[in-house]
């Protein structure tokens, strides 16, 4: 099967795997080369892969995977290989997770602003007909 991880600016990796492990909101999944097509929205978690009989660990961030046929896309907004498990963990705890809790924020800030734009528009167009 072959394995490629896109970023926003970059091919992050294109390498032949036999196993690709990943993680869903329901949890985590196992792809073979002879699985059905299959498409999933990932969370932030490890991606794993297994290559030459050696298991190969990715932090990514939320993203999409798609296999079809003999290819796994992974499209997600960043990643990281690490030199250990407990790194990767961590570095998807705080960094991807933090990310992620700050556009939630930004996103409400906008909904609260576009809200108030609404209202002031609607109670000036009343005080000119009223």
């Amino acid at each position: 099967m072959r394995l490629k991880v896109l970023l926003p600016t970059e091919i992050f990796m294109n390498e032949e795997v036999s196993k690709v492990i990943a993680e869903a909101e329901n949890g985590s999944f196992c792809l073979l080369p002879h699985h059905i097509d299959f498409v999933s929205a990932l969370v932030p978690g490890l991606l794993i892969y297994e290559q030459e009989g050696r298991e190969v660990f990715l932090a990514v961030d939320e993203g999409i995977l798609v296999k079809c046929g003999a290819e796994v896309l992974v499209s997600t907004r960043n990643a990281v290989r690490g030199p250990d498990l407990g790194r990767l963990k961590e570095t998807v705890e705080n960094k991807f997770r933090s990310i992620d809790e700050r556009q939630k924020a930004a996103r409400s800030a906008i909904a609260k602003l576009e809200i108030n734009f609404v209202r002031q528009f609607i109670e000036l167009g009343e005080s000119r007909h009223g």
